[in-house]
């Protein structure tokens, strides 16, 4: 047996264990249709009278919103069973004479609440649109004040870098397995039901509830993927959809979703540091790209053989890149980030630093899980898709991807909760449909790469593309005014008219 083989042997029983623990949640759920008799089941779900009420969030509550808990089934197919609840808020339509119905909304993640999404989002929105809808956010089923999962995980994260060495992938095998087992023994039985389709299943709830024949739908990131899950399951419930920053449905998951963020996030750390070194006077990082980047990877390095202290906290390497990662999702982010590397530059020197505001945030919820962990996103990729068991096999792809992505092939390969959790209860969702939708997508996204849009384009055969060229921006509307791409969406929504043709906007 290879020394690499050996690193992470210990770490295999533990591993073993956890499968059986996790695979043994009972599963009630089966594939089941949608159709007249689901419909008939759920007939005390959809003729349910909500209680509206003050959301007691001062953005929403600013806007004249209110909130509602929808009560749904936890499992589908028992429909008399248990229930949750999903809350959601509406921000009324701002001429009831124009009204033509409602926009539901999610804001990504998985696992992102959404319950005030439309706070910012609704700023890209224009007067005529904001005329006709109501704006309706929504935590999903497990997320923020619906029914949440929380798995009481030791750090806030899920995903992890897996290390600089065969011995820091063996940290992150038996670091993952225990996530898993922590959820399984808190969440129980309730975990196989926290899915896209029953999130989707949900949103259909809403749509009665409301009074709706039709909804039409924003969704960004992951979200991309629920609102074509539901026009997929729901065709003739779906109204004007729009897709912000979209996932490549065949590679939904936490294995090919999370491999396609390895090249643009290297590409975003080259175009940091070449950013970074034009201002070497102010961050004293490097005078050239290349100099920013390798200071970059010597602090891995470094934490990975000492933890970082800085303020109350020590920072190794499954988590140092991970400051990066959350940064580049925008390039605004690119001057905190120098400046919290530099801060990280520091202390790896011995110098005593207190982090800045949001570099301490950021730890808080990394390091600490505060105020919480992010565990309802594992729940859901993890019981929407399987993935590989075998921790070789995440290796193999970690080793052979250190050539070309030598900080984010870490993060982007790596083992996660999923290989430890029970199947999922449902297949999912082949898309395929010509549901009329606009997809819009910048070509330099880090979290959903422009190809993965391109596959949901080639899917939903229905759909127009709006492609924001050059910008490396990840969720457009609401976060990176652009008149061009804002003039289609708004012209969609307001008249139902989409782009003659697929369209290519230029940044400003």
């Amino acid at each position: 047996m290879s020394f690499r083989k050996l690193a992470w042997a210990r770490s295999i029983p533990v591993a073993i264990a956890v499968t059986g623990l996790v695979g043994a949640v009972a599963f009630t759920t089966t594939a089941r249709t949608d159709r007249a008799t689901a419909a008939e089941r759920l007939d005390r779900y959809n003729h349910q009278q909500l209680t509206w009420k003050s959301c007691d969030a001062p953005g929403l509550d600013d806007m004249g919103a209110q909130c509602a808990d929808v009560t749904v089934p936890l499992n589908y197919a028992e429909p008399q069973g248990r229930t949750i609840t999903v809350a959601i808020s509406r921000i009324p339509a701002t001429d009831p004479a124009q009204r033509r119905g409602v926009i539901l909304s999610n804001p990504g993640g998985p696992g992102g609440a959404g319950l005030d999404y439309f706070v910012e989002t609704s700023k890209a929105l224009t007067p005529e649109v904001r005329a006709r809808y109501d704006l309706i956010g929504m935590d999903p089923r497990g997320v923020g004040r619906s029914s949440a999962v929380n798995c009481h995980w030791p750090h806030g994260f899920g995903l992890q870098f897996a290390g600089v060495d065969a011995k820091g992938f063996a940290e992150s095998v038996a670091d993952q397995a225990d996530l898993a087992a922590r959820c399984a023994t808190v969440e129980g039985d309730r975990l196989p039901h926290f899915t896209t389709r029953n999130t989707a299943r949900d949103m259909d709830v809403i749509r009665a509830v409301l009074g709706e024949t039709r909804i039409s739908y924003l969704g960004t990131s992951y979200g991309t993927y629920l609102g074509a899950v539901y026009m997929q399951m729901f065709p003739d419930r779906s109204d004007r959809v729009v897709l912000d920053g979209s996932v490549d449905p065949d590679r939904y998951g936490a294995v090919g979703m999370m491999q396609d963020m390895g090249s643009p996030n290297e590409a975003a750390l080259d175009a940091w540091a070449a950013w970074t070194a034009q201002r070497d006077d102010e961050y004293h990082l490097g005078t050239t790209g290349a100099a920013v980047r390798g200071l970059v990877e010597r602090l891995i390095e470094h934490a990975a053989a000492q933890p970082i202290r800085i303020g109350d906290d020590d920072l190794d390497a499954h988590s140092l890149p991970l400051v990066l990662f959350i940064a580049f999702d925008s390039p605004h982010g690119y001057g905190l980030a120098a400046q919290q590397i530099r801060e990280l530059a520091d202390a790896a020197a011995g110098k005593p630093v207190r982090p800045d505001e949001d570099l301490a945030g950021k730890l808080a919820m990394i390091l600490r899980a505060q105020p919480r962990d992010i565990s309802p996103q594992m729940a859901i990729l993890c019981g929407d898709v399987g993935a590989p068991r075998d921790p070789d096999w995440y290796w193999r792809n970690i080793e052979a991807s250190r050539a070309t992505q030598p900080v984010f092939g870490a993060m982007a390969n790596n083992i996660t909760p999923c290989a430890f959790w029970a199947p999922p209860a449902e297949s999912p969702t082949v898309l395929g449909n010509s549901v009329p939708n606009l997809i819009i997508q910048a070509t330099g996204d880090t979290r959903t790469n422009y190809g993965g849009a391109l596959a949901m384009h080639r899917a939903l055969t229905g759909s127009r593309m709006v492609t924001l060229q050059d910008v490396a921006i990840h969720s457009i509307l609401g976060r990176y005014p652009n008149s061009c791409v804002y003039d289609a969406v708004n012209t969609y929504l307001a008249d139902g008219t989409l782009p003659a043709a697929d369209l290519t906007c230029h940044d400003e």
